[in-house]
């Protein structure tokens, strides 16, 4: 069972969203620090939300439409916020003044903020929990233990290949770092990001 388990997983982390965009907008800014705090708070929130759905506490959330259309309308926004982000970087085209100033401005926590609140507000996330995890628990056998165990499958695999894609990116850093490109990327995610936000408030 924890087989079939760990293949819908993978397959669900495998497909690029709004966690993967957040991650390399940071790593193109932050470098390889900025990359691994974005995906250290990616991580975080996921914890938190799986814990949520494994402890009982997310089908509350899910079930109050008041509750769960607040995060969706705060998420939508905040994905739309770090695409403007994005695109207003790719548009001045000037990232030595800005990153000079985020790092005097203690850019470490503000990138690790940005991948928690991405995530945490991401409704679209306890959902998938609340689908999937269900399908493998027993009633009758299953501990809360096994359904933490499970959820946070989730947040370990997403969080190794989101590290995964960092090293990669490290990896060819010289490359990206050449002012066209990086606008090019910053373009790409930034659109992407407001593609997600948007795709987020318009689900009903």
């Amino acid at each position: 069972m924890y087989g079939s388990y760990l293949v819908i997983v993978v397959l669900i982390v495998l497909a690029p969203g709004p966690d993967t965009m957040v991650m390399l907008k940071n790593a193109l800014s932050g470098g390889f620090r900025g990359g691994l705090l974005a995906s250290l708070g990616i991580f975080t929130g996921n914890a938190v939300q799986g814990s949520a759905a494994a402890l009982g506490l997310g089908v509350l959330i899910a079930r109050s439409q008041p509750v769960f259309i607040a995060l969706k309308w705060a998420g939508a926004a905040y994905l739309v916020f770090l695409g403007f982000q994005a695109l207003r970087g790719a548009f001045r085209g000037k990232y030595d003044v800005v990153e000079q100033a985020q790092r005097r401005r203690g850019g470490g926590f503000r990138r690790f903020r940005e991948g928690f609140l991405s995530n945490i507000t991401n409704p679209k996330v306890l959902v998938l929990y609340l689908s999937v995890l269900p399908q493998f628990l027993d009633p009758v056998r299953t501990t809360t233990w096994d359904a933490l165990a499970l959820a946070y499958t989730v947040a370990v695999l997403g969080v190794l290949w989101l590290l995964v894609l960092l090293a990669f990116v490290h990896r060819v850093r010289a490359w990206l770092e050449r002012r066209r490109v990086r606008r090019a990327l910053d373009g790409v995610t930034g659109t992407a990001l407001l593609g997600f936000g948007a795709a987020l408030a318009l689900e009903s």
